[in-house]
């Protein structure tokens, strides 16, 4: 007896692999507002966005000590909280104004591929990998962000209860982050919402923190990759949202989707949005498969990335509507 194990092949887990940039350069998030207003209104975003996009750039080639890095833009529409016009109407007039700008798009999203691409549950799986923080001193008696819908960075103020006979009432203590640094700055985040027949609607800031994770190349569903970019090989574009990918490859010579790294260029009021993404992704078990890929490429390509998944975040926010 030599004490072997032996093991099925096919019973190996297996981490499909994904092709990475060095950022994942984001050029803009707009909602259904923004584009109604017109051409116009896109014409002063991507004419805000072109010179911090020029900068981030500048920064991804001093972290490849000056080598040429590989960058690609994303754009990201939101077509999940509402539906308007048309994607034959409305992706034809984002990518003009991009060039106006000096500007172009690699990759288009849709923010309900974020939700479900296909016939997987993105959203729902994300959910299921969160791992909360649970405060020093807790006991347990806050309910799980699984049957709340809510996810907080730290001790929410004790629920108030009518005191016993006799006795005095529980004095008021405030909210604390786990992290403070002197001062806490304490956020509570709803996750989704449920309506009365059961339906499901994901928040924004979980969204976006799904959507991060698709760009860092972190995003799988029993070890496959998800949110896969797909050629646009067409003309033009479909008259349905439905009908086109949840992500498209505009350009074929675009370097990869997913980065090392991600910058996100945004207009100041998604700022508490994506504070919410943080605290949403440093309590997600991101899969152990997709982290070990990128620490084994990015060490061999000699580009360092932060152990924090959060870390590997950054943004850009200009004043504007």
């Amino acid at each position: 007896m030599t004490g072997a194990v032996f093991r099925e092949t096919a019973a190996e887990p297996r981490t499909q692999s994904v092709p990475l940039s060095h950022l994942s350069l984001e050029l803009g998030h707009l909602y259904m507002e923004d584009f109604e207003a017109g051409p116009g209104r896109l014409r002063r975003h991507f004419t805000e966005v072109r010179p911090w996009a020029e900068a981030a750039r500048a920064a991804a080639t001093a972290r490849t000590g000056g080598r040429r890095p590989r960058i690609s833009t994303c754009f990201l529409i939101d077509d999940y909280f509402t539906r308007f016009s048309t994607p034959a109407d409305v992706v034809p007039m984002l990518l003009a104004e991009a060039e106006r700008a000096g500007l172009s798009v690699d990759y288009l999203a849709r923010e309900s591929g974020c939700a479900v691409t296909g016939t997987v549950p993105v959203a729902e799986a994300v959910a299921g990998r969160i791992v909360e923080s649970p405060p020093p001193g807790s006991h347990g008696l806050r309910p799980p962000a699984a049957q709340t819908g809510w996810l907080a960075n730290g001790e929410r103020s004790p629920v108030a209860r009518a005191p016993q006979a006799m006795k005095r009432a529980t004095a008021w203590q405030p909210p604390k982050e786990t992290a403070a640094r002197r001062h806490s700055v304490f956020l509570d985040v709803e996750l989704w919402s449920d309506d009365p027949d059961g339906h499901r609607t994901w928040s924004c800031p979980f969204l976006a923190a799904v959507w991060q994770l698709a760009r860092l190349g972190l995003l799988r569903n029993e070890g496959e990759a998800v949110l896969v970019p797909q050629p646009h090989t067409g003309t033009g574009f479909p008259d349905d949202w439905d009908e086109l990918p949840s992500l498209i490859r505009l350009d074929d010579r675009a370097a990869p989707f997913a980065a090392y790294r991600t910058c996100s260029v945004l207009p100041t009021r998604f700022l508490p949005v994506e504070h919410a993404v943080r605290v949403i992704l440093d309590q997600t078990e991101v899969d152990p498969g997709a982290l070990e890929q990128v620490a084994e490429r990015s060490g061999r390509e000699d580009t360092p990335v932060p152990d924090s998944v959060a870390d590997r975040i950054s943004y850009v926010y200009y004043a504007g509507p």
